[in-house]
């Protein structure tokens, strides 16, 4: 299910500031590796490699690693001991809760020389007759089997009866075989059983509660299904959690069913907005240690829309601008920005002109207006000599 890469051999050497090729400790636990690989060509100067708890299936590509003191393969799917013959300096071999039934693979680790504890139990291999005495008298180099000492008595008498001890072993480990083989069959049966009913449930969760309720066999298959199924069930859980912790965008409307702008602030900026005669300034107080690259401005005729962060300030005006002529700068002391924005047609203010003055005439031509002016006045006098009053009135005249 998960393969050993060299992202995660560096995360998991943050004690050594991410050197592999140094690296003396390694800690590969609980990873749900299926195999061995790339270590040995990546970190040539293992002393301990940790790789219990995960879906190891055989021992293998560790042979370049000359230096290495304690490997820990517990709680996997090993079912036989080999390709350990070039680890030198190999002192502790941890194979508990694996799947060992072949005994005598035991004896490839004769040319370890400096082992010198070794652990089986859990293994179908210690339930043979005469296993701790076939495994004494196999490597004389052991001084703890099972976290039990090996005393001397007890290595003479084992090495007695080494030859009759392993006839025995030898057939109980071909019945051995012969069950595993068995069990494949069966196991496999019963898998392809629970998917056929599984597959007409339509929801996951009675799946799931199908699964765990069946009856099941303690083997490898068994123990690569439940890794499946807890895989699957923590993606579940983590993308229900990450739904109910990230709450659910809200789409924004920008513009009315008319197309006329919002204005709005998300980021609850504080602004000055000014309507002077030929521009608009708008200066908005963006924070003050905010990259400039988080914002972006976007200026149209009608609006202009600031984005801070993915938060959106936008403001609507009343003239049309000229985009092209608009200026946009940031404060490289407060951080705050200002919007400059030219109007197409601006305003012209009210004021009242003085009268300029007629430029003077000539002299002549003023006389000539003053005597036909003077003519003017002498023809509009009204001849009153004929006008005849009542008799009445007295003699006005």
């Amino acid at each position: 299910m998960v393969r050993i890469t060299e992202a995660l051999v560096r995360k998991k050497s943050e004690h050594n500031e991410l050197l592999i090729s140094t690296l003396e400790e390694l800690s590969l636990h609980q990873e749900d590796i299926t195999c061995i690989e790339h270590v040995q060509n990546w970190c040539r100067e293992l002393k301990i490699l940790l790789l219990q708890s995960n879906l190891i299936a055989r021992l293998e590509n560790l042979n370049k690693l000359k230096r290495l003191e304690y490997l820990n393969v517990a709680i996997n799917n090993i079912e036989r001991i080999e390709n350990l013959d070039g680890l030198e300096s190999l002192n502790k071999l941890d194979l508990t809760l694996n799947f060992i039934g072949e005994l005598t693979s035991v004896e490839s680790l004769r040319g370890n020389y400096n082992l010198r504890e070794l652990l089986l139990v859990g293994n179908p291999c210690v339930d043979f007759p005469h296993y701790r005495d076939y495994v004494i008298a196999t490597l004389p180099q052991l001084q703890n089997l099972d976290c039990v000492e090996i005393t001397p008595s007890e290595r003479l008498q084992a090495q007695r009866y080494l030859n009759r001890h392993r006839r025995i072993i030898v057939q109980r480990q071909a019945d051995h075989a012969i069950e595993r083989d068995e069990q494949r069959i069966r196991v496999a049966h019963q898998q392809a059983k629970l998917a056929e009913e599984c597959a007409d449930m339509e929801d996951d969760e009675e799946r799931t509660r199908a699964f765990w309720n069946a009856k099941s066999e303690h083997c490898p298959e068994i123990r690569n299904e439940i890794a499946r199924q807890h895989k699957l069930g923590k993606e579940k859980h983590d993308s229900k959690s990450e739904s109910s912790k990230t709450p659910k965008k809200r789409n924004v409307n920008l513009f009315a069913p008319c197309g006329r702008p919002y204005n709005m602030n998300q980021a609850k900026l504080p602004f000055n907005f000014q309507d002077e005669p030929a521009e608009y300034r708008l200066e908005l107080e963006v924070y003050k240690y905010l990259d400039t690259s988080l914002i972006d401005v976007d200026v149209e005729l009608n609006y202009v829309r600031v984005t801070v962060k993915g938060k959106i300030f936008q403001i609507a005006y009343g003239e049309e601008i000229i985009p092209n002529e608009s200026t946009v700068q940031r404060s490289q002391t407060t951080g705050h920005l200002l919007i400059v924005l030219k109007k197409v047609k601006p305003n012209e203010m009210l004021a009242i002109k003085p009268k300029k003055a007629a430029p003077k005439k000539p002299e002549e031509e003023q006389k000539m207006e003053q005597k036909q002016n003077g003519q003017q006045k002498l023809t509009g006098l009204v001849d009153i000599s004929n006008i005849c009053l009542p008799p009445d009135l007295p003699d006005l005249i």
